[in-house]
């Protein structure tokens, strides 16, 4: 006896044999006998088991009183989605969920070999999965029969619909026989797809399942605030804090996937890319790499990351924001499924917080607010996890036991210890040195009209400090961004011990708490150099700014506009340019504002020509 009551036994067996213990809340919903045989519009979030839910509704109208599909000849159950990968995803769910019917299911997408689907079409499938235009290709040309039809299934129906797809989706829904089922499942319901349901279904049920404008309760939400030069470095540091076994990172361009890229190949992560300029064999490729662990970080499109599923996917990174609600929900939702926990981190610029806050509250998200994980917390986390690997439990093996001994009669235990320590962070990257954002508190608790409790802090009253001088300025296109975490490591501070930055053409002066310049001077070595050839001398005093290259601030007084003004250093009047000189102010050594006798010029350009040798042109 089956623990799935009202489900085809078939199916329930299958559910069984993949680990299902009970089903999500819209796979009951679709379940509900007041639902029958009728037309639906199901509205559930992403991850919320769709795929499953569908193949259970569609499993009586296909089957009937059968328990298992005869012969294979034209297709009775047409399922649509927006993306290739979705299309394939749907696809592996419905091979496994109609295993013990003897079900065959053929894919028709986009970037395939179209003589390839239209081969399987030939031989027969009972259930045909594909992309909208794949699909209407295979109707034109007769390789898809749609006359045995008995139902349709739109999974995405909103995305269809915002890729651009619902002439294709009118195609085949006008090719589809008129007494078929249609199902309809989309994350929203705005008002293009209730005139599209209006359209094509016949007295629809409208199902809303339970927590659809509800946040994921398995998706931790971290809204992390960074400095705009920071973007970067801070993504690099919530990958390394986090370690995910899979990761995702959405941008909103493909010139950005291509970008991160580069940059965290550089970074030693095992990354691979995933947009709409790739070819379907390089996106099946990049997928593989992450489910068989031979990558650990994907950098994709929101279009191209549409509908895929990652088992290990732990962590979601917003390099860019998402535009809308839906998109943030979306991405959000590749992680947190089946039961398992996840993070979906937003990289929120300072200059966008306010526009973050309204989208989260749109989308009805309460994240935590916080900064990236620093440096020095990314080490930290990296030594715990270091103490809690599993390999110090086990015990030493006689295998081991002898070159254990060796190692420790030659090195001894504090050597080995630190060349283990040396081995686990070779492959790493290495952390970034962040500066600190501005302190920032949502809406709710600022004032009535946001202000913020606390102003950003100033460096005017650092308080008793020393100053040094380094040999790079902005020529060598110094700053303060690299300079402050080249001190940090180098000198054996921390960012709150340096005080104000004086950017000269070829040196900097740097100020550093009274406190700890020594250890400062002692930490950069008797040769007191930095970063290679960087040349670090102390000062007694204050710098001297008055030295070739710098120049003091002006005072901003232009003159109003309009009016005119005189030049100390020159006894000529300066005019504006829209002022008409006068005759009786001008100066003596200039001449006089009169104009030159002679002939009036003539308007060459209205005056008629005569042609050579003829009349004039009347």
């Amino acid at each position: 006896m089956t623990m799935f009551e009202g489900i085809v036994p078939a199916l329930a067996e299958a559910l069984e044999k993949r680990g299902y213990s009970e089903l999500t809340s819209v796979q009951n919903a679709v379940l509900d006998p007041k639902l029958g045989q009728s037309d639906a519009l199901v509205s559930a979030q992403t991850g919320s088991g769709k795929t499953v839910a569908f193949g259970l509704a569609l499993a009586p109208t296909l089957l009937g009183n059968s328990e298992r599909f005869g012969q294979a000849s034209a297709p009775l159950a047409l399922a649509v989605a927006p993306t290739r990968e979705l299309a394939l995803q749907v696809a592996r769910e419905l091979e496994w969920l109609y295993e013990f019917t003897g079900a065959t299911v053929a894919t028709c997408v986009g970037g395939m070999d179209m003589r390839s689907e239209r081969r399987a079409l030939e031989r027969g499938a009972h259930i045909v999965v594909g992309t909208p235009g794949r699909l209407r290709d295979h109707i034109t040309r007769h390789a898809l029969d749609m006359t045995a039809l008995k139902a349709v299934v739109l999974d995405e129906a909103d995305e269809m619909l915002d890729l651009g797809f619902r002439e294709d989706l009118e195609f085949i829904l006008d090719a589809a026989p008129a007494e078929r089922r249609t199902l309809m499942f989309s994350a929203t319901v705005p008002r293009s797809i209730a005139a599209l349901a209006k359209g094509y279904q016949r007295d629809a049920v409208r199902i809303a399942a339970a927590g659809e404008e509800k946040q994921h309760h398995d998706i931790e939400y971290r809204a992390l605030c960074v400095a705009p030069a920071d973007r970067e470095n801070a993504i690099i540091n919530v990958l390394r804090y986090y370690e995910a076994r899979n990761a995702i990172v959405f941008c909103n361009t493909r010139a950005a996937v291509n970008h991160l890229t580069a940059r965290f190949n550089n970074r030693n992560f095992s990354v691979v890319a995933l947009s709409g300029e790739l070819s379907q064999n390089e996106r099946s490729h990049a997928l593989q790499a992450m489910r068989d662990g031979r990558a650990r970080v994907c950098i994709a499109t929101d279009v191209a990351a549409r509908g895929i599923d990652l088992p290990n996917l732990e962590l979601v990174i917003h390099a860019d924001l998402p535009t809308n609600p839906e998109t943030l929900l979306h991405r959000s939702g590749r992680t947190g499924r089946a039961g398992r926990k996840g993070v979906s981190a937003l990289i929120i610029p300072n200059h966008a917080r306010r526009r973050t806050e309204r989208l989260l509250q749109n989308a009805g998200i309460k994240p935590e607010w916080a900064s990236p994980p620093s440096a020095d917390e990314v080490i930290q986390r990296d030594n715990e996890r270091m103490l809690a690997d599993p390999a110090f439990a086990q015990p030493i093996n006689d295998e081991e036991r002898t070159f254990v001994a060796t190692l420790l009669e030659k090195h001894g235990a504090e050597q080995v210890a630190a060349a283990f320590l040396r081995f686990a962070r070779a492959g790493r990257s290495a952390p970034e040195y962040l500066s600190e954002p501005v302190p920032f508190k949502p809406s709710t608790e600022r004032g009535e009209r946001g202000h913020r409790d606390e102003q950003p802090s100033r460096r005017d009253d650092f308080g008793d400090s020393v100053w040094f001088s380094l040999s790079v300025g902005r020529r060598q296109n110094a700053e303060p961004r690299w300079l402050i975490p080249m001190l940090c490591r180098t000198g054996n501070l921390t960012k709150r011990e340096i005080g104000a930055i004086r950017m000269q053409p070829e040196e900097s002066f740097v100020q550093i708490a009274a406190d700890s310049a020594d250890r400062f001077f002692a930490a950069i070595g008797p040769d007191h150099k930095v970063q290679g050839n960087i040349a670090v001398k102390r000062l007694d005093g204050q710098p001297d700014l008055s030295r070739a290259g710098y120049n003091p601030p002006k005072p901003d007084k232009k003159p109003h506009r309009g009016k005119s003004g005189f030049d100390a250093a020159t006894p000529k009047r300066r005019f504006d340019k829209r002022e008409k000189p006068q005759p009786e102010r001008q100066f003596a050594d200039q001449k006089p504002w009169a104009a030159k006798p002679g002939k009036p010029k003539t308007d060459k350009a209205r005056a008629p020509k005569t042609r050579k040798g003829g009349k004039k042109p009347g």
